[in-house]
């Protein structure tokens, strides 16, 4: 078997984790930049909010998710570290901070992200439009990737972000069917479908993540795959599920190297343009090799 499987009937025990998760936590002066300019400006990043295990990694290679619409999400979902309650009001300065950073970094790529705000008629889609405007106003050259939440099923939200054209449009489907309604039950796995292919017919270059090890069997993974591809999905991102704390799910199992390297070549030849997947990737990891 190319996996392990995790007791989880101590959920108080966090279980050790294999040798292939030893990551190198190190500041450079490229980590340093990012984080200053962070604090500079009061902005979130995802990267820090849900305890992304790349972090040292993709700052250090000057790369950074931004987190807007505030850092608080009107969802739980049960396998993230994102704090949960009332969101505060809206920042108008937020979008053109972003571009600040942007611009300041020198990002030849960059990745914008939010919580959920479902209590917003738009679920925040005028902040990301606003947000990709102020972006190309001052980097042009810049590429964008926006990975949004599901707007509810609002298609007049979705098109209003499409209408400015990131280059990548990216929501994540992350769990299969079975699990949908226990992991994230606000949301509806085939909304998540439907928007992706919706995106698609609006001229997108759309990408989806999937994270294993909350329980799914493989076949159901591959059953997600298909259905992402159903809706002409572009590009895929697999890794692997780590519990952030031990309020949270526990790990089901962990998968071995080989499984995510088995699962990529699936991925290409079921049609994907391309897939990233290993144990610790994740739906930004390398993102600016996917435009």
């Amino acid at each position: 078997m190319n996996l392990i499987t995790i007791d989880t009937r101590r959920a108080d025990e966090r279980p050790r984790l294999p040798a292939w998760f030893r990551v190198q936590a190190q500041t450079g002066p490229d980590y340093l930049e990012i984080k200053r300019t962070m604090e500079r400006l009061n902005l979130h990043t995802i990267c820090e909010e849900a305890r992304c295990p790349n972090r040292w990694e993709c700052w250090n290679a000057r790369t950074a998710t931004f987190l807007i619409l505030g850092d608080i999400c009107t969802r739980r979902c049960h396998y993230c570290s994102v704090e949960t309650g009332r969101p505060t009001a809206l920042d108008p300065g937020e979008p053109q901070r972003v571009a600040e950073a942007v611009h300041a970094l020198g990002l030849r790529h960059a990745v914008i992200t939010s919580v959920n705000r479902d209590e917003l008629p738009d679920g925040g889609a005028a902040v990301f439009a606003e947000t990709i405007r102020q972006t190309r106003a001052l980097s042009p050259g810049c590429t964008i990737e926006v990975l949004i939440p599901d707007f509810e099923g609002n298609d007049t939200a979705l098109a209003r972000v499409c209408a400015e054209k990131p280059e990548i449009l990216n929501h994540n489907i992350e769990t299969v069917r079975r699990l949908f309604p226990s992991l994230r039950p606000q949301g509806k796995y085939q909304r998540s479908i439907e928007l992706l292919g919706k995106a698609k017919q609006q001229g997108m270059t759309t990408k989806s993540g999937l994270i294993l090890g909350m329980g799914e069997t493989l076949d159901e993974a591959r059953e997600v795959m298909r259905d992402l591809r159903a809706a002409h999905c572009d590009i895929l991102t697999i890794g692997q599920y780590l519990q952030p704390t031990r309020n949270h799910l526990p790990v089901d199992r962990f998968y071995e190297p080989s499984i995510f390297s088995a699962l990529k070549a699936e991925g290409l030849a079921m049609g994907f343009a391309h897939v990233e997947a290993g144990p610790l990737v994740r739906s930004s990891y390398h993102a600016d090799r996917h435009v």
